[in-house]
């Protein structure tokens, strides 16, 4: 079957590679560079989604497990096995025995992994790991297993795939509208008309429809996510609670630096993605609050946001769901959400949708 596709970030570039080796003909629509928008800017994990335990997403967690996992023994290379450690302090939001359970449920999620499960770690062993780390009301920690990747590299990777494979991917090339028939208009003028055409556009997927006459049957949350290279060591992986807050923010090691994220801000889709001001004052406020002496702002080398296409599902960003969903309409297959882990899986799923 002849399909195209609209959206070159991993999600898109999944599919493509999906749907090639499947034995389709495939060629991939991208308006700017491959994995040059928000599936290059993420947190740099490969993950469950602990935090989702909380909105009871049981399904996507135990899918995100098990993706995280074929990401992690596939390609080596450009993924690592990541231990993460999630302080306990006298007064915080979650009790000892609440993120004992949360992490259990998650160990039992991921099934026959081979990555270790969650243990307890005492006060002292965390500080003489880590002596930087706030000592004050300090009870102890959980340390856990998820992965670290390089978003744009592994994103290319899976590029090279889907063309070795045969695919076809374009870059520079802006699609303006589409229609039910699989029919695509190019900014050029030019038109082409496949017998599937896929929507992956991330952010833009619901701009395409409307842009192209067709009723969307999701809304979009769009937020931004802003994270911090700072020019410290980080000799330990973290998951902090954000003081007086329900948030957590991670704290990673990142090519000899550290990395702290996210933000969670709603975003307009004209906007620039950039990391605001008061969202770096906001993460450098964690980071002193946990680490007094690595606070201040001439700590920070690099700040870099994404967009997060969310399905419109609660007031609160930090609420919304992480589902994703597909909707098929004639010959014309579009996805709404969708996160960095379960691309594979997403890409597998709209595969069933084109038969």
């Amino acid at each position: 079957m002849d399909i195209g596709i609209v959206g070159g970030g991993i999600n898109g570039l999944c599919c493509a590679w999906q749907l090639q080796q499947r034995g389709h003909a495939v060629r991939l629509y991208e308006r700017n560079r491959l994995m040059a928008e928000t599936s290059s800017r993420s947190s740099k994990l490969l993950h469950g989604g602990l935090r989702y335990l909380e909105n009871l997403e049981f399904r996507l967690v135990r899918e995100a497990l098990r993706e995280r996992d074929g990401w992690l023994a596939r390609v080596p290379s450009l993924t690592r096995p990541l231990r993460l450690l999630m302080p306990i302090y006298r007064g915080g939001r979650r009790s000892r025995w609440l993120i004992r359970a949360g992490l259990f449920l998650y160990d039992s999620l991921a099934g026959r992994s081979e990555l270790p499960a969650a243990s307890w770690r005492t006060a002292g062993q965390i500080l003489q790991a880590d002596p930087q780390l706030r000592r004050e009301g300090l009870l102890g920690g959980y340390s856990f297993s998820d992965g670290q990747m390089d978003d744009r590299a592994l994103g290319l990777w899976v590029a090279e795939q889907a063309q070795a494979a045969g695919a076809v991917l374009r870059e520079h090339c802006e699609v303006r509208r589409v229609d039910r028939s699989g029919r695509v208009e190019f900014a050029d003028g030019t038109s082409a008309r496949h017998e599937r055409l896929i929507n992956v556009c991330g952010p833009w997927a619901e701009r395409l429809l409307e842009q192209s006459g067709i009723a969307s049957p999701y809304r979009l949350d769009l937020v931004r996510g802003s994270h911090l290279v700072l020019d410290l060591p980080c000799p330990q992986a973290y998951v902090l609670e954000v003081p007086c807050e329900p948030r957590i923010v991670f704290v990673l090691p990142w090519q000899g630096r550290t990395l702290v994220g996210t933000t969670e801000v709603r975003q307009a889709l004209d906007a620039p993605a950039v990391c605001d001001p008061s969202e770096q004052d906001y993460l450098l406020t964690v980071i002193g609050h946990y680490f007094p002496s690595a606070n201040g702002p001439d700590r920070v080398l690099e700040a870099f946001a994404g967009v997060r296409p969310l399905l419109h599902s609660a007031s609160n960003p930090a609420q919304a769901t992480r589902e994703y969903a597909l909707h098929r309409d004639g010959a014309l297959i579009s996805v709404f959400g969708g996160k960095w882990t379960t691309a594979q899986a997403l890409a597998r799923k709209v595969s069933d949708h084109i038969h």
